[in-house]
């Protein structure tokens, strides 16, 4: 019975050895990229930033536009309640005050719409950036024999024989010329139909 023990304690032990060679794993290649660099120079990344700033701008001024009438309308109503001293306004101005809040929430939604299209186009921009990004990743790493590639913000320290930025960006510039900058339109609602 010792023997048999013996024998079945060694044949395991002539096993093991193979099965923790199939699972060991090679050592890391690691590849750096500084994605803010990558998103600052890439060509079609700078173009696209300028025009989101643009429509940026262009939007602040709308709402400024938008709410400059709306101030005055809204001091002009206030004065005529102050003098009124108390005493209950007459239907004039009651419709006058009604009026500016529905021209008030009437801009107040334009505005918000203005917003959310500059947030949808924003990130309808990284949308593109990032489903580019993804095979030229991994593309960069067969090229360079990384199995490991980390954004530059996640790490204490590397040498810049590690760094694939420059490649990075090179590739992005060929695959992603061009970016639009204004999101589509949301599908229309069509439950109910």
């Amino acid at each position: 019975m010792k023997r048999l023990f013996i024998s079945a304690s060694l044949a395991a032990s002539a096993v093991i050895p193979s099965a923790v060679q199939a699972q060991a794993i090679p050592p890391a290649i690691v590849a750096v990229v500084d994605l803010d660099r990558v998103t600052r120079e890439c060509n079609a990344c700078k173009t696209a930033s300028a025009a989101l700033q643009s429509q940026f701008t262009a939007e602040d001024s709308r709402e400024r536009a938008l709410a400059a009438p709306l101030q005055t309308e809204q001091q002009a109503i206030q004065t005529a309640i102050n003098a009124l001293n108390g005493k209950e306004p007459d239907a004039a101005l009651k419709t006058r005050a009604q009026t500016f809040q529905t021209k008030l929430q009437q801009a107040q939604e334009q505005a918000a719409r203005g917003q959310q299209q500059i947030k949808n186009n924003q990130q309808y921009v990284q949308k593109q950036i990032v489903d580019k990004l993804g095979p030229i990743y991994r593309q960069v790493m067969q090229r360079r024999g990384a199995n490991i590639m980390v954004e530059q913000g996640a790490t204490l320290a590397a040498a810049n024989t590690v760094d694939v930025t420059t490649d990075i960006i090179a590739a992005l510039n060929t695959a992603l010329p061009t970016i639009q900058t204004t999101a589509p339109a949301a599908p229309a609602n069509t439950q109910g139909r």
